[in-house]
């Protein structure tokens, strides 16, 4: 292997990589292995977005050197003819030729296309279809270009008029600050218009923007015309052009991001082209204003068709009331139909894939062999279990795929049902996948514990489909069972006990740790969930729901290092909680390294968890700014987790033999504390959360395993309803499917003082009957003015205003800084309410 050169894995392809601490953008020093760990991480929004478009790359291989020197360029359309064959494709028939391009459908094609010096990828407004021939376009796009003398505050102020024609025209828009000087507009489609039809509608548009606003607007591309004013691109839906895709970096002096931004954000004075790091601590926000836009489902799915339920036949198979066994529920985070952006968190960085053995005692003794593999558990039955013998091979039938969460399932299948009897673990954890045929054949190396089944020895293991080894005709049926059957083979060549998966500090977005320290480890996330997905609380751990920053902290005898969800170094920020090291344990401190995972709060005067008090601390690095930050606001570390205990990986390990080692390995301290959990009592901890008017419940199984950077159903956030009384001041016309009716309530509440701000827009929540009633009451109450006086110009456009003197109510999900509701629900209204008695409900 060259120099610099290694391997990566991503999902289920091995990459090389290779000079990674090269320079590609010399203004921020940021570095190719930073490029590549962008483009990883960004995946599970960009993919959606890109999906199944041609991609068209600009490439710098020498990156984008600077303002005196900038580095070459140059576009690539076709396939490079070293492109792994894993990579999805399709062709385009052009004047001159046919052309192959690679579909950017998941996220190994991302991080490869990072590694041959791509920046920016672009892609038309259209997709193929599941024959791979081209669809009608799916959204329509202009792009907002200032000319010398105007800038992005002007193309904000034209992105707001295109917004309003494009609202006329029933269609919602997304803006995406360019990455470069201007914005892009986009508006989704049916697929009913061909490109051309498009195009014609776009530069009518723009013609109709240029009448309107002479002064402000040019529709026509001669730079003669541009200056001092803004070009409303319209060509870009041709369906030969290309535009940036959103997310994609640009090949600019500093590392920017065609960034899809919010219409709040469009509107702010301040707004600003933003970077790469920007725009992820956006995505760990889960801020992602343009999802709207993307194709579910697709990231991770290796191919531009639709994905499949790798679960199907499991979950046929099973009543989830009458079996101790997982069963998870159709498009959760286990089956590799879930959703796209789920499969695309896998980390660079994160722990290879696992293995499981168990052994079954149902109507015959059997050995179920399971190696995680897209997704899922795919899992054979050995009836006379693994061979530990070179010169044995051993039958292995191949049943249905199961959960990644049966990789810690022990217990006792009632009789009657699928698989009845004793399920106990044999051995399990992880393998390295070396080469796998999908249906003919599969070799792993499988690292199983010290006292498992396999001796504690890693394994190399061969499953050969008989199907591969030729043999006398056979009729349909005989075919047919036959097909399941693989032999089992304990190959000749084994590793040493040395050998291992490429580790941790191999991976392209990997920065440099403090001496002694391994690599972060990424958090493991939760899925949002109700109630009612508690089937046997009993199997379940409950944890309050903290509204901070998550934390993960790596301790050792030297040094305490903090890094956020997304690996962002955070040490320097929280120099109060250096207290870790005395909170562990000296012994174990002094065995190796420690890795804890928690949430930083900031409390308010009630000791609550307060996440506007947080932000006065966030972001700040040089140590006069966090000393003088420390001093009006303490924070403190909720430790819910452990990783690593004294050098001894627990990522592994059930979730309640974690919780106990947490509490015997941590001590309490100033900054540090040890939540305790409800076990088996989801109401009361439901109740609790509420009493204490926190954020929810973290819903956990005890048997669960800690996967690194995934999203499982294993982890459940149950969010706490937040009702709020409501002024309703005014109402905006519907679009679409409630034309000629209300499109949504505008609404304020007083302050304490009685003073009435506005609170948003409500626009979901509402049955036909409702809008018919509404209506009817808001007719008579019209006014010609607002009622409040600081409602947005955004939300001003097409309102009817009506006297404040309603009241209704709404569900949302929070309070904003600037005083919004977000997510808010309409419940109805409360005629038992006066509207000076509304106020802020805490």
């Amino acid at each position: 292997m060259a120099t610099g050169e290694q391997k990566v894995r991503i999902d289920d392809r091995t990459l090389k990589v290779s000079n990674l601490e090269k320079i590609y953008y010399p203004s921020t020093g940021t570095t190719k292995g930073e490029v590549l760990d962008y483009y990883r991480r960004i995946a599970p929004v960009m993919i959606p977005q890109a999906t199944r478009r041609p991609a068209t790359r600009k490439r710098w291989v020498d990156g984008v050197g600077t303002a005196e020197h900038p580095g070459s360029v140059f576009f690539r359309k076709d396939l490079e003819d070293h492109a792994p064959d894993w990579v999805p494709r399709a062709d385009i028939e052009h004047k001159d030729g046919t052309s192959t391009y690679p579909l950017v459908d998941e996220t190994a094609v991302l991080v490869w296309l990072a590694q041959l010096a791509t920046l920016e990828i672009h892609t038309p407004q259209w997709r193929f279809d599941e024959d791979l021939a081209p669809s009608n376009p799916d959204r329509l796009v202009l792009d907002l270009d200032p000319g010398e003398g105007a800038g992005l505050p002007d193309c904000a102020r034209v992105a707001q008029w295109c917004r309003e024609i494009l609202e006329g025209m029933g269609m919602e828009s997304y803006p995406v600050t360019s990455g470069s000087t201007g914005i892009h507009l986009y508006a989704p489609l049916d697929g009913d218009a061909t490109a051309e039809e498009i195009a014609q509608v776009a530069h009518e548009l723009a013609r109709s923007l240029e009448d309107d606003h002479p002064d402000h607007v040019v529709s026509d591309m001669k730079k003669s015309l541009r200056a001092g004013k803004v070009l409303v691109d319209w060509s870009q839906n041709n369906g030969h052009k290309t535009t940036v895709c959103p997310y994609s970096l640009r090949g600019r002096l500093r590392p920017t991001v065609a960034a899809p931004r919010t219409w709040e954000e469009i509107e702010d004075p301040e707004l600003d082209q933003l970077e790469f790091e920007e725009v992820l601590q956006r995505i760990e926000d889960d801020t992602d204003p343009i999802a709207a836009l993307g194709m579910n489902g697709s990231a991770g799915s290796g191919s531009a068709g639709t994905s499949r339920d790798r679960l199907e036949v499991y979950r046929s198979k099973r009543d989830a009331t009458k079996t101790p066994e997982p069963v998870p529920t159709a498009g959760s985070d286990s089956d590799s139909g879930s959703d796209a952006a789920q499969e695309a968190l896998e980390a660079l960085r994160s722990e290879a894939p696992m293995f499981v053995i168990q052994e079954h005692h149902a109507s015959s003794l059997h050995w179920d062999f399971r190696l995680e593999h897209d997704g899922v558990l795919v899992s054979w039955a050995v009836p006379k279990g693994p061979p530990l013998d070179v010169d044995v091979n051993r039958l292995a039938v191949q049943t249905e795929d199961h959960p990644l969460e049966y990789g810690t399932f022990e217990g006792t299948i009632p009789t009657g049902e699928y698989g009845g009897g004793d399920v106990t673990l044999w051995d399990s954890g992880t393998i390295e996948i070396e080469k796998w045929r999908e249906g003919k054949e599969v070799i792993v190396v499988c690292h199983g514990r010290g006292d498992g089944g396999l001796g504690g020895a890693p394994r190399r293991f061969a499953f050969l489909h008989t199907g591969c080894m030729g043999g006398t005709t056979k009729s349909a049926a005989a075919e047919k069972k036959a097909d399941a059957n693989w032999l089992l083979h304990l190959m000749k060549d084994q590793p040493t006990a040395g050998d291992g998966a490429p580790s941790a500090s191999s991976s392209s977005g990997a920065r440099s740790a403090p001496a002694g320290m391994s690599d972060p480890i990424s958090p493991m996330l939760a899925t949002l969930g109700r109630r009612e997905d508690i089937r046997d609380q009993d199997d379940w751990a409950f944890e309050m729901k903290w509204d901070g920053v998550r934390v993960i902290a790596t301790v050792t005898a030297d040094a305490v290092r903090l890094t956020s969800r997304g690996g962002k170094d955070l040490t320097a920020t929280f120099p109060e909680l250096a207290e870790l090291q005395d909170a562990l344990d000296p012994e174990i401190l002094a065995a190796g390294e420690s890795v804890l995972d928690g949430e930083i709060v900031a409390l308010d005067a009630h000791d609550r968890p307060s996440f506007s008090r947080l932000q006065q601390r966030l972001g700040l690095t040089r140590e006069r700014d966090v000393q003088r930050a420390w001093e009006e606001v303490e924070v403190h570390v909720m430790l819910f987790d452990l990783l690593v205990r004294g050098g001894d990986s627990l990522l592994r390990t059930p979730y309640r033999a974690r919780r106990d080692a947490l509490f015997a390995a941590v001590e309490a301290a100033e900054h540090v504390h040890l939540p305790h959990a409800d076990h088996g009592d989801v109401d009361h901890a439901i109740e609790l959360s509420q009493e204490l008017q926190l954020e929810g419940v973290m819903a956990k199984t005890e048997t669960g395993i800690y996967r690194p950077g995934k999203r499982g159903r294993t982890w459940i956030k149950l969010k706490n309803a937040r009702h709020q009384e409501v002024v309703v001041i005014g109402w905006r016309h519907g679009k679409g499917g409630r034309s000629g009716s209300i499109g949504s309530l505008l609404v304020a509440v007083p302050d304490a003082q009685g003073r009435l701000s506005y609170a948003g827009r409500v626009g979901t929540g509402f049955s036909d009957r409702d809008l018919e009633q509404i209506a009817s009451t808001l007719g008579s109450r019209t006014r010609k003015t607002p009622p409040v006086d600081d409602v947005p110009a955004a939300d001003r456009r097409d309102a009817d205003w009506v006297r404040a003197d309603l009241v209704g109510e709404v569900q949302h999900t929070e309070r904003t800084e600037d005083g919004r509701l977000r997510h808010p629900v309409w419940r109805g209204w409360r005629p038992d309410k006066e509207a000076a008695e509304v106020r802020w409900e805490e």
